[in-house]
């Protein structure tokens, strides 16, 4: 081999991790093995940390196809580890590692998901979904890093870490043999020659077959004690945060879905028992289209929304309905994975009602997992910015971003000050980029009732216009003072998402996660391009429900449940006006053409962190 040849070692590794691979893909395992061991050897001896997990990668996928499941946990738990690692470390990558090393570590962390859940330790694999979501949110923002609270690693059992122990000395038994025999005897020392012997007279046990390994009896035994200690509940430090940190919420239970090509799992996490898995069978492509056909008529109050939202209940809900009648579910955290980001999950329906009008909802980031049972402050003060002369463009690269003006923002805040006497208003002019972020520490809730786009394409770059005309990116509201802020409220335009093409979501929640690493507990932003009327509308109804008391996720439902019923008596019995949907060029009330409760009015905004 030219490469170990000339001392190419980072060469020699990939170059065995390839033949290895090549005879993955013949279905000749043994040798697929041997090369693979051979590669990860060299790896860890150059210190290629990212080269390393993904050969570990490899070898799980193979013990996988040989029916090894508990050992492919293992191992893929290993290579998990060694990703966390490297995010911890802030390695550079080669310009070789780059190109494979995302799509193979998503991979990896739902390969490692799927397992779990196969083998029903679901437990774990509710804990893998948090640094899943992390990796997520780093390859898109290249900067994040789990919150404290929450573990960088997936633990081992005492089964797996001696499992590990005794590959470790299986693999390094193999080489130093092998290292030694290359050698001439007469040129050994001492000490080699006294380790060749050894060796030598473990030979008949130390094999070089992998099978042979695994057949080992003490490999045997640890095997059967880990598949009889994950038979049981195990209780995570990660469990235990989250059940403490929905314990305040009404009736909580959180829902993590995972969207895997031949069907959907749902995760439930109580707060006071244990996780539950339910399955699925709808496959990634159906589910994916499903949530595009939706998406479109979302954006489009003049086409029938029920027979979408009915058939993406049948799939996220129906199946988990015994266990939220069980439960007596009022408050759903959720934590959407891929492109069900894109849909609210408060706009699905069950055939008689909207989820809106049974669940007060909120979605989860792994920064909310920290804050989620935080009460917020009894009499908070209000910074309320509008734009409602707003004829501006923003370019980005060569892309220009036009703007018109938001008439109703002027009577949203004004209506918001009414309601909520202790609101400082900007407007037009006097909410200003300067004026707005010198104030910003002094209030506990931010509205900012203004454009704003994501441009996914450049996430830092994504931004809110203000009402002199300068923007502020997301880059620089990371740096926002919003310690003191327990909600700020994006009442925009398409602040959520940029674009109609659907992508693996992650833009959704970024927003609201970078909006609570400058300290806020949560944050509403919208999922599409919104009606000004009807944002005016849902926004007054939203902060009359927070002035009598109700919690945020509460006060949102209550809001949207106004708009679907037309009536601002669900609040909290408030027998005040009914709601009209206005015209933005006229200011008269809109004749709609399909059904006054279509999602397109009252379901863009969603709740992001703390639901209190």
């Amino acid at each position: 081999m030219i490469s170990r040849d000339i001392g190419d070692h980072a060469g020699e590794g990939s170059i065995l991790n390839n033949i290895g691979t090549l005879y993955h893909s013949l279905g000749q395992y043994p040798q697929a093995l041997d090369y693979y061991e051979q590669a990860l050897v060299i790896r860890r001896e150059i210190g290629d940390r990212a080269g390393e997990g993904i050969i570990l990668n490899n070898i799980s996928w193979l013990l996988k196809r040989t029916e090894e499941p508990e050992l492919a946990i293992i191992f893929l738990k290993q290579s998990v580890n060694v990703f966390e690692d490297i995010r911890e470390d802030n390695q550079v990558l080669t310009q070789e590692q780059q190109q494979s090393y995302t799509d193979t570590i998503s991979k990896t962390y739902r390969g490692l998901v799927d397992l779990l859940l196969q083998e029903n330790r679901v437990l774990e694999a509710q804990a893998v979904l948090d640094l899943l979501r992390t990796q997520e949110l780093e390859d898109y923002f290249q900067d994040v890093r789990s919150s404290s609270n929450i573990t960088n690693n997936v633990d081992y059992w005492k089964p797996e870490e001696n499992i590990l122990t005794l590959y470790q000395q299986f693999l390094s038994a193999r080489t130093d043999l092998a290292a030694l025999r290359s050698q001439s005897y007469e040129t050994l020392s001492p000490e080699e020659v006294q380790r060749l012997e050894e060796l030598q007279a473990q030979e008949n046990t130390l094999t070089t077959n992998f099978n042979d390994f695994i057949d080992r009896a003490e490999v045997q035994e640890d095997v059967a004690a880990l598949r009889k200690a994950t038979t049981g509940d195990i209780e995570l430090d990660i469990l235990t945060d989250l059940q403490n940190n929905i314990a305040n919420l009404p009736n909580a239970l959180i829902i993590y879905p995972l969207i895997f090509e031949d069907r959907l799992e749902l995760i439930l996490v109580p707060s006071d028992a244990p996780p539950i898995r339910r399955r699925v069978e709808v496959t990634s492509s159906e589910l994916n289209q499903t949530i595009l056909d939706y998406r479109t008529i979302l954006r489009d109050p003049t086409r029938p929304a029920k027979p979408a939202a009915q058939k993406l209940y049948n799939w996220l809900i129906a199946e988990i309905e015994p266990d939220l009648q069980a439960l007596d579910t009022k408050t759903i955290v959720y934590s959407p994975d891929g492109a069900l980001r894109y849909i609210p999950l408060a706009a699905l329906h069950d055939g008689r009602q909207w989820l809106a009008e049974r669940f007060a909802i909120t979605h989860i980031t792994n920064k909310s997992q920290s804050d989620l049972g935080d009460n917020p402050t009894a009499n908070p003060r209000i910074l309320a910015g509008a734009c409602a002369d707003c004829s501006y463009t923003h370019t980005v690269g060569d892309e220009p971003y036009p703007f018109q003006d938001l008439p109703f923002t002027r009577t949203e805040v004004t209506n918001l000050a009414e309601q909520l006497p202790s609101t400082d208003i900007l407007l037009d002019k006097d909410f200003s980029k300067v004026e707005t972020e010198n104030r910003l520490g002094s209030y506990n809730i931010i509205h900012l009732a203004t454009h704003g786009a994501f441009v996914s394409s450049s996430p830092d770059e994504s931004f809110i216009l203000f009402g002199d005309g300068h923007v502020a990116t997301l880059r620089e509201m990371r740096s926002w003072p919003l310690r003191d802020a327990d909600l700020v409220v994006l009442s925009a335009c398409e602040t959520g998402v940029g674009t109609q093409d659907l992508g693996n979501g992650i833009e959704v929640l970024g927003l609201g996660y970078q909006l609570e690493r400058a300290g806020a507990k949560s944050a509403i932003a919208s999922l599409w391009r919104v009606d000004d009327g009807g944002t005016q509308a849902l926004m007054n109804a939203f902060y009359l429900a927070l002035s009598e008391g109700l919690p945020k996720a509460e006060s949102l439902r209550r809001a949207q449940l106004a708009l679907i019923k037309n009536d601002l008596s669900v609040i909290a019995g408030d027998p005040r006006a009914s709601i009209n949907i206005l015209n933005a060029d006229t200011g008269e009330p809109i004749r709609l053409n399909a059904s006054p409760d279509h999602p397109y009015y009252w379901a863009p905004f969603i709740l992001i962190g703390n639901g209190l």
